[in-house]
């Protein structure tokens, strides 16, 4: 564990690289909901490919600290607190102990949080690979119709309702929820193996968002577009998306690179919103694309 911003205690792992040479860290950052044990398979990969891997749960999620006194809502106030976490495990943790030069490899929720930071000067990092990142929603996620999400949220937590969890939202897990018609990979077997982690250790499960999380989110969304934003991000980025995303607009994510000055933009046809959890002949096509980007030369 470290001590996030406020001191609140949060979740950390890091590994060594399996086998030389060593590449440098690639700090890997989750989405929403997820846990450090989700990644396994991504961190073995990361390791032999010479990488030492570093990974936290955000706060509220996994292993980390949680606000609400029921775990099962996914809460935070706002979009800066997880960027104060992030300067706490990069300053904490990854500085003192891992070698550079510094990768960031982010999912969903965490590629949002990762681009919040993609601007700053001195940024720690020599290089992005966003999977999927949550830039916008896709159509699917809304309960209501897109034009009032926003502002419905904003009302709710303005009523102090902020702690509810979304309308049409469940207190289970997505991994928990029966694998035909899920959203999240077309793999059965790692499927299975993600629910198998989360009904052995329910603690690391999160339910739905709560209307707060939705407003911070809606918040940050909306920051990244902002005009002057994306000409403004300072290191090269790697955006991937999935063909058959439910979950976030692909379609955001294509336009979004093209306004980046050091960006490109992968599309993988037929994957679902975890890229790195699907079927072996989508992650081969990710890995392909993350080996070529990074200039790794051989895997053994």
């Amino acid at each position: 564990m470290f001590n996030g911003y406020d001191g609140n205690p949060l979740r950390y792992a890091i590994w060594r690289p399996s086998r030389a040479p060593t590449r440098g860290t690639v700090c890997v950052f989750p989405g929403r909901g997820e846990y450090i044990e989700k990644y396994f398979e991504v961190v073995a990969d990361l390791r032999r490919r010479g990488f030492f891997v570093a990974v936290m749960d955000w706060r509220g999620q996994g292993g980390s600290w949680r606000a609400l006194p029921n775990r099962n809502k996914g809460y935070v106030r706002s979009f800066r607190e997880y960027d104060d976490d992030l300067l706490r495990f990069m300053k904490d943790i990854v500085l003192p102990d891992c070698p550079p030069p510094f990768v960031a490899l982010a999912h969903s929720m965490g590629g949002n949080i990762l681009l919040r930071n993609a601007r700053l000067e001195g940024s720690w990092f020599e290089r992005m690979v966003l999977v999927a990142p949550m830039l916008a929603l896709n159509d699917e996620q809304f309960p209501v119709p897109r034009w009032l999400a926003r502002p419905a949220a904003e009302l709710a937590t303005l009523l102090g309702l902020g702690k509810l969890t979304i309308p049409g939202g469940s207190p289970k897990p997505m991994e928990t929820q029966p694998y035909e018609g899920n959203r999240l990979t077309s793999d059965r077997e790692r499927f299975a193996r993600n629910k198998a982690v989360v009904e052995t250790a329910p603690e690391l499960g999160l339910g739905s968002p709560t209307l707060a999380w939705m407003r911070a989110a809606f918040a940050s969304m909306s920051l990244l577009w902002r005009p002057d934003f994306a000409s403004s991000v300072r290191i090269p980025v790697l955006m991937l998306a999935a063909g058959d995303d439910r979950i976030v607009s692909a379609t955001a994510i294509e336009e979004y690179a093209s306004r980046l000055k050091i960006g490109a933009h992968v599309l993988i046809p037929g994957a679902r919103h975890e890229i790195v959890q699907e079927r072996d002949e989508l992650r081969l096509q990710f890995w392909a694309t993350f080996d070529a980007y990074l200039g790794v030369e051989k895997v053994v």
